[in-house]
């Protein structure tokens, strides 16, 4: 029951090759029924994301060429050009890529969490309309178990990597009780809204957001229940917040120095926690001067990021470990269920034979025929019939020179070089 997967990422194609090789998610069900249309493809499960656009199957004979044929195909894009960016895998090196891509050891930041729940959700909409089965539902299974264990045993998403994530990560480590204590956010792009949804999970109390159009705070602060301020009116809430989070657009200073010596006297010198993410800088420098203000730059972060990629780097060899040996178990596995599943089929063609052969013994006795007779009958036939395809598939090694299906088949059988005929 071999396994294969094939596709792109984002170290493989640039961003504008992704987007046009992604499955949206309503061509997901047409392209799960257009893949397994291929002879020979029994289960299989698209993975598609901004970063990799990924197919796994459980097929008998197709090669990765076919499959990648089949994705060219269906995107109407010539299979020559597409070729130095995509790579297939077949059987365990299968298996280890998709636990890799799970535990986000194959991810722009090493170790992120959002591709699990990506390939989760890939894998609900498959087992949904009916194209993974048993094999596939086992390995993903197993992938999920294994993103666990190295979730629990390493530390490999225990340290920030992103500018908010790690600005909420320090603010954590002046502020314990999150719930009592009050965020001005200034700005409304993608890292405010991150911080806001940061802040918002760890129970932060009470949420400021300061923007230049009011109506753009509004809406990012509505799923927050939080209060929506313009710039102009930043002085007369900074005394409520102490946690500022700023990234804005502006070329200019945002929060000078001097209203935030205000509002730590009016504060009565509680300590505010500025970070600054924007470039050029929205808090004025020598706001850091200032007593009970503690105020960190994007190039300070950064500096812990480094430290932090490095510790995940760290984890990412432990999770590597923990890998090669769930794959070894998944493998170990899927052979043992082919095994079986070859007995269950060798059993099953044996006693087709031995229906038929005792079938036409019986009309045999009916017809009045010698007991005896009919007995060696039925034992010489159904001899021919178990040992005919087996004795031609030698007679064909032997000629083809090929020793070492012949030397499978002594050891299938049990026949030893001191055997008989007779014996």
């Amino acid at each position: 029951m071999p396994l294969l997967s094939a596709g792109l990422n984002h170290t493989t194609a640039p961003v504008d090759t992704r987007e046009r090789l992604s499955f949206a998610p309503d061509q997901i069900a047409v392209a799960l029924q257009s893949l397994g249309e291929i002879n020979g493809v029994h289960e299989r499960v698209i993975v598609s994301t901004c970063n990799r656009t990924e197919i796994y199957c459980v097929c008998e004979h197709p090669t990765a060429n076919e499959v990648i044929a089949w994705f060219c195909d269906f995107h109407r894009i010539p299979e020559a050009k597409l070729r130095p960016m995509l790579y297939a895998h077949q059987g365990r090196r299968a298996v280890e890529h998709l636990m890799r891509v799970a535990a986000g050891l194959d991810s722009m930041v090493v170790g992120e969490a959002q591709i699990l729940g990506q390939i989760k959700q890939a894998y609900r909409q498959a087992s949904e309309l009916g194209a993974a089965g048993g094999a596939l539902s086992r390995l993903f299974q197993h992938t999920f178990a294994t993103a666990k264990r190295i979730r629990t045993e390493t530390r490999i998403g225990a340290n920030p990597v992103s500018v908010a994530s790690t600005a909420i990560s320090l603010a954590h480590q002046f502020f314990d009780d999150f719930p009592e204590h009050t965020a001005m956010l200034i700005g409304a792009g993608q890292t405010i809204e991150l911080a806001a949804r940061h802040l918002h999970e760890h129970g932060l109390g009470r949420m400021i957001i300061a923007n230049r159009t009011l109506a753009r705070a509004r809406e990012l602060a509505r799923p927050f229940n939080a209060y929506a301020i313009t710039l102009e009116e930043i002085p007369a809430h900074l005394a409520e917040a102490d946690i500022v989070i700023s990234s804005t657009a502006s070329s200019t200073t945002v929060l000078p120095r001097a209203t935030l010596g205000e509002a730590v006297r009016s504060r009565r010198h509680r300590p505010i926690l500025a970070v600054d993410l924007a470039v050029p800088r929205d808090i004025e420098a020598g706001a850091g001067d200032l007593d009970d203000v503690y105020l960190y730059s994007i190039d300070d972060l950064q500096g812990i990021i480094r430290g932090n990629l490095a510790g995940r780097h760290e984890a990412a060899a432990m999770a590597a470990e923990i890998i090669e040996q769930e794959a070894l178990r998944f493998v170990a596995w899927l052979e043992a269920a082919d095994a079986i599943d070859t007995i269950r089929r060798l059993r099953g063609q044996g006693e087709a034979a031995r229906r038929l052969v005792l079938e036409r013994a019986r009309r045999r006795l009916a017809r009045g025929e010698n007991p005896e007779a009919v007995i060696e009958y039925l034992a010489h036939t159904l001899t021919n019939k178990l040992l005919h395809r087996p004795s031609e598939q030698l007679r064909e090694a032997g000629m083809a020179r090929d020793k070492d299906t012949i030397l499978a088949a002594r050891q299938l059988f049990g026949i030893n070089d001191g055997d008989t005929e007779s014996s």
